[in-house]
């Protein structure tokens, strides 16, 4: 079954930040979908609201997940990201039906 990661992001409200947060999940998306095991790894951002992003990983399986956590672009990325946020990541965990 797939496991799916779902990530809701929302940035501070200046430009500096939404734009920052806009590049850096561009290049996240192109560096963890070449993961061992990753199916997909998107990000959005809304239509609505500039400063709302999600992204959604999808993995093999559960355990397929070692290989996005051992990726060494793993440890810069929450460094970078969260002084860009207005608050906390709201992630969410499921398999898909």
């Amino acid at each position: 079954m797939v496991y799916t990661i779902v990530v809701h992001l929302r940035a501070k409200p200046d430009e500096e930040s939404i734009s920052k947060l806009h590049a850096k999940l561009l290049e996240a998306s192109a560096v963890y979908s070449k993961d061992h095991e990753t199916l997909s790894w998107f990000v959005m951002q809304s239509v609505h609201d500039k400063q709302d992003f999600t992204i959604v990983e999808r993995y093999l399986n559960e355990g397929s997940q070692k290989y996005h956590l051992e990726n060494p672009y793993w440890k810069t990325f929450d460094p970078y990201v969260i002084p860009l946020l207005e608050k906390e990541m709201d992630l969410r965990r499921f398999e898909e039906l």
